[in-house]
């Protein structure tokens, strides 16, 4: 087993989860998102999308029409690889990545003119997608920033599940990332809260609605237990630079699915939880500060960490 760190430098591996021989695999510049689909890893990062069939070690450009590559999953009977885009597109190969096909209907969803931010060039990206093996043919989007979007038949026709206006602004738009927990249960880690559905998004609950640690980016669940971790803002504000100030973050942890507790966070005061993942039995958490968490015996501990800023984990 190996772990995959997505960082602001490229994909770097561990062959362990001590992380105590971790090299830099893939220079392939920020990589928002490592994951693995059996004994496939792929890289969704600035420079493209890249595949790995030997564990990490070597990795193949799979050239998206679109540079920016913010995600990708695959269908549950491998057929399908989808590829999400900045701008936001989304794009699907059914020859394992040897060509790309645009998904056209996600372009025609009604608040579509609406997906864009002055953070991001004045533009949108498709930072999180899912699947099920019970729905195999439902794909979830989620748009940093323009919300969730559901497509019942492969991606090919899509509607919209933006009925949250649980906030005066739009930060619950802004979907950092959808945990796919069941066919119709979902987790959506937001810059404006963190949300749960149990019917595909057609209603949303706030989870995190009484404590101000608002932004999230992802959320890991365990045997029934619930992960995500908030604070105040983004990681880079206001200052553009993670190390420059405290970032007020606190640990979330859910045991019914309805409810949370803010717990001390063990990334603070520096550092925020950015990216979590599953090893051996033991839930890893990646930091803002390249740290890689591991939680064992109900405490955490470090075991090991990264040159740069880990914004995604996977195993492989």
């Amino acid at each position: 087993m190996s772990v995959l760190s997505g960082t602001s430098d490229g994909v770097y591996r561990s062959s362990s989860v001590a992380f105590d021989d971790v090299e830099l695999v893939l220079n392939s510049g920020v990589t928002r998102r490592v994951r693995t689909f059996g004994r496939h890893a792929f890289a969704a990062s600035s420079t493209g999308l890249y595949r790995s069939v030997d564990g990490g070690l070597t990795w193949d450009n799979l050239g998206v029409p679109r540079t920016e590559v913010y995600s990708v999953v695959r269908s549950p009977d491998k057929t399908r690889l989808y590829a999400g885009t900045h701008p936001a597109h989304l794009y699907v190969s059914t020859d394992d990545g040897e060509t790309w096909t645009e998904l056209n209907g996600f372009q025609t969803l009604p608040s579509r003119n609406q997906w864009h931010t002055p953070r991001h060039r004045n533009a949108a990206h498709v930072r999180s997608l899912g699947v099920h093996p019970a729905a195999p043919e439902r794909v979830i989007a989620g748009v940093e920033v323009g919300g969730v979007h559901i497509s019942n038949d492969s991606g090919e026709t899509w509607s919209e599940r933006r009925e949250i206006r649980q906030r005066p602004d739009d930060l619950q738009y802004d979907v950092h990332h959808v945990l796919v927990l069941g066919a119709d249960e979902y987790v959506i880690s937001c810059g404006g809260g963190l949300y749960c559905t149990h019917d595909t998004g057609r209603s949303w609950k706030r989870l995190d609605a009484d404590f101000d640690r608002p932004y999230f980016q992802e959320a890991i669940a365990d045997r029934n237990r619930l992960y995500a971790a908030g604070q105040t803002l983004p990681p880079t504000l206001p200052t553009g630079n993670t190390s420059e100030r405290e970032t007020e973050a606190a640990l979330f942890v859910s045991t019914d699915g309805e409810t949370v507790e803010m717990v001390s966070d063990p990334g603070a005061p520096i550092e925020f939880i950015s990216a979590w993942t599953l090893a051996d039995g033991h839930v890893l958490a990646g930091t803002t500060g390249g740290r890689v968490l591991s939680r064992e015996d109900g405490s955490w501990t470090t075991c090991g960490r990264t040159p740069s800023w880990i914004r995604s984990l996977a195993v492989v």
